[in-house]
């Protein structure tokens, strides 16, 4: 019996080796096989490695030593050096970097940390309280440095990507990278400098990116690669809510403090939020290209003065179309301190021309 099945067995054994010989069974192409291995990366993935890479090598550390001064009962007078930590970016060849002014003020000493690990000796350009921007400039002489690109801010949408470069908390955190999207355009928010001075910021980027102590300063960019905001740290308790000074502000105040070393600011005396089309169609009954909403009127400033009042909307000044807050300060700037200006409001539903004088914003 068995003898009788055995070349049955023998030919269907043959068969199968003949036919994992021709393809039947082909064998796994080495290619193949780590091809399926990698890790799929998708486009939204890809952009922000591009980003990262462009990018991280101008993303700057920056410590600081401020020197606090106190009296002790039993050994008097004393002076003790206190240590931060803060983000940064070069923009300029020539050794500029852009961060905030939270991160620099009062500091005795500053040092910048490159990723390559170069470290430059820094002095402070200028800085700017009211927009929370400082301007710093390294020690590199020679010094062949990378920059990164700056974008535009006036063109941001709601839910387009971001990605925040930082040091948060450590050194050892160095160019930590989180990700998110646009939250919110617009906004206004009350923050408390390093020194404990109150700082009320205008027409702020909102992102869910991740932003910690330590971020402050370091670059918010699109997926491009652009920086388009300087990320702030500098509300303590916003858990989960990250801000950013829109870059299209920190272009103007950087031109200024470079070549003045000051910011002398020409104003009209309103803390203000962007109106746009949409809400202004839709909420205001009325239909144009955006404004700005008057949230507060400074007392006794030229608005006031005018006539102007809490909830008007400015929506030209000089027949010049407003927009936004960036189109409220470009407009102010060039008018320039002392400038008479006719001002268009949306006061109770109706249009109503102010007479405002531009008059000189005092620092606290």
């Amino acid at each position: 019996m068995k003898k009788r099945y055995a070349p049955i067995i023998g030919l269907f054994i043959i068969g199968l080796l003949v036919l994992a010989g021709i393809g039947g069974f082909p064998p796994r192409n080495v290619n193949q096989a780590n091809a399926e291995d990698q890790v799929l990366i998708v486009p939204q993935e890809q952009a922000v490695i591009n980003a990262v890479k462009s990018v991280g090598p101008a993303v700057v550390s920056i410590q600081v030593t401020n020197i606090v001064k106190g009296y002790d009962y039993f050994y008097g007078s004393y002076e003790q050096p206190i240590e931060g930590l803060g983000s940064g970016f070069i923009f300029d060849k020539r050794g500029f970097v852009l961060t905030n002014n939270h991160v620099i003020e009062g500091a005795e000493e500053i040092k910048v940390i490159l990723t390559d690990g170069r470290e430059f000796t820094a002095e402070l350009v200028g800085s700017d309280p009211q927009t929370d921007i400082a301007i710093l400039k390294l020690d590199a002489k020679k010094a062949t440095l990378p920059v990164v690109s700056l974008g535009n801010s006036d063109d941001l949408q709601v839910g387009q990507l971001t990605i925040a470069i930082g040091t948060p908390y450590d050194m050892k955190f160095q160019n930590t990278v989180t990700t998110g999207v646009v939250s919110a355009l617009g906004r206004t928010i009350q923050g408390q400098s390093r020194n404990g001075h109150s700082t009320e910021l205008e027409n702020i980027i909102q992102t869910d990116a991740s932003i910690n102590p330590g971020n402050s300063g370091g670059p918010l960019l699109d997926s491009q690669g652009r920086v388009i905001g300087i990320n702030t740290a500098i509300i303590g308790d916003a858990q989960g809510l990250g801000f950013a000074i829109p870059i299209n502000t920190a272009k103007e105040i950087s031109e200024n403090l470079i070549k003045y070393g000051y910011i002398k600011r020409p104003y009209i005396g309103i803390m203000g939020q962007d109106v746009p089309e949409i809400t202004l169609r839709n909420y205001f009954g009325f239909n144009g290209k955006g404004g700005v909403y008057v949230h507060r009127v400074v007392e006794d400033g030229p608005a006031e003065k005018s006539g102007m009042k809490d909830g008007d909307i400015i929506l030209e000044i000089d027949r010049d179309k407003i927009t936004g807050m960036d189109d409220l300060r470009r407009i102010i700037q060039k008018k320039g301190i002392g400038a008479e200006v006719k001002v268009l409001v949306l006061s109770d539903q109706e249009l109503k021309v102010l007479n405002v004088k531009i008059g000189e914003m005092k620092e606290e």
